[in-house]
């Protein structure tokens, strides 16, 4: 079994586009999170983009970039192309890292890996427990509940579980980590779903998955990501490294 981690990353941003080129600490940011990749043990790196000036600035650092569809309407499509053009093993484990995570270790890509070393596992992702009251509540924090087994039982923008009588217990929140990992011949099917009705009701495409029967393992983790999806968001990762 081979892990290949592949970067989705598109130019044309609705919030901000262009945003995979934007220097962080004299960097583009697509360059932070491809060389996070190579720091872990992944067999391989690529940058899956629609746009001619990412591939070009991938390569002009170095890395390994290939052009994809600009129809694409997830990471996890894109992700899908360039698995098919690679030479993957069926049970090969594709990561998949969105270009606007540049603060993303090698220690999240290991653990999410490392799971795969149980052949049942075909989808994971990472999770964390929620520090921070106010998060709960926040729509754009995404909340997980997960069995015993470590399996995702749902997840919404909503806090979950709901407490009915406030005071009686005290539940555990956890806030999911949006980079997946997928077994090659599993990620083949994914992309062949159709949008699913919870889908479109939270707009979160692992709700498709979940829907069509699919179990979804996670792992807990301590990373506390700061995506990038507006120029605001810019301005507080430059506060975040001072």
């Amino acid at each position: 079994m081979k892990t290949f981690v592949i970067i989705p990353a598109r130019y044309a941003s609705t919030r901000f586009p262009g945003k995979p080129l934007v220097q962080i600490n004299g960097k583009p940011m697509i360059q932070h999170v491809y060389e996070a990749a190579l720091t872990s043990d992944a067999d391989d790196v690529v940058v899956a983009t629609d746009d001619e000036r990412i591939l070009q600035c991938v390569e002009k650092f170095g890395g390994k970039a290939v052009m994809t569809s600009p129809y694409h309407p997830s990471g996890t499509d894109r992700c899908g192309e360039v698995a098919q053009s690679l030479q993957m093993a069926q049970d090969d484990v594709v990561i998949n890292i969105q270009g606007d995570e540049p603060f993303i270790t090698k220690n999240e890509i290991n653990s999410l890996a490392e799971l795969f070393e149980q052949p049942q596992i075909q989808i994971a992702t990472l999770i964390k427990e929620i520090d921070n009251p106010d998060e709960t509540n926040d729509p754009n924090k995404v909340k997980v509940v997960i069995s015993k087994q470590h399996k995702a039982i749902y997840f919404s923008r909503l806090p979950i579980p709901y407490v009915r009588n406030a005071g009686t217990v005290t539940p555990q929140y956890y806030k999911h980590i949006g980079i997946y990992a997928y077994r090659k011949q599993t990620l083949d099917q994914l992309i062949k779903l159709p949008e699913s009705s919870l889908e479109k009701a939270e707009k979160l495409e692992q709700l498709r998955w979940l829907e069509n029967g699919f179990e979804i393992y996670t792992a807990e983790s301590e990373y506390e990501g700061i995506g990038v999806d507006t120029p605001d968001d810019l301005t507080r990762i430059t506060i975040h490294n001072e």
